[in-house]
């Protein structure tokens, strides 16, 4: 369950990388799955988001994956949609969509209660961060916690990720 204080962290990175997005004149793109818009939503909850925000896609399904950020299907077969390989295709996916973003991020896990394995445990969140011009970048973590948890720190950890490639 988030807090207060969890909202307010939520703000703080999201201002951050909004500051640092103007200072470098950058526009920044995402694209998510489990976290189902919340990255985005972060951003433009923060007054200025419009001056670095230049969309952000939603793309739960494997089909939205392939058919909205080319992600391959032979990398969904071999990997799965909660991988590095699909993590990185994303991110790359959301900067080739949006021509005018100089970097993405991209968020896939599974979020639970249900949907996890021994290999892919509920919790386990993989992310893509592309930079233009430079190489794509991918982490993973296992978050603990219920759903709306496991989607809170997915959201920090993506926005970290952002503000920390944005520099």
């Amino acid at each position: 369950m988030t807090t207060g204080q969890d909202k307010a962290d939520l703000a703080e990175l999201a201002g951050a990388v909004i500051e640092r997005a103007i200072a470098a004149d950058l526009m920044v793109t995402t694209a998510e799955s489990c976290t189902g818009g919340m990255v985005a939503a972060a951003l433009t909850d923060i007054a200025g988001a419009s001056a670095v925000l230049d969309r952000g896609v939603v793309t739960y399904s494997n089909q939205a994956k392939t058919d909205i950020l080319g992600v391959p299907e032979a990398v969904l077969t071999a990997h799965g949609a909660v991988s590095a390989e699909t993590a990185a295709a994303m991110a790359d996916g959301a900067l080739r969509a949006a021509p005018h973003a100089g970097i993405a991020i991209a968020v896939t896990g599974i979020a639970g209660p249900g949907g996890g394995t021994t290999d892919k445990p509920v919790g386990l969140v993989w992310f893509g961060l592309a930079i233009r011009g430079g190489r794509t970048v991918t982490a993973h973590h296992i978050f603990t916690g219920d759903r709306a948890t496991v989607r809170h720190r997915a959201t920090t950890t993506a926005l970290t990720m952002m503000k920390d490639g944005i520099g």
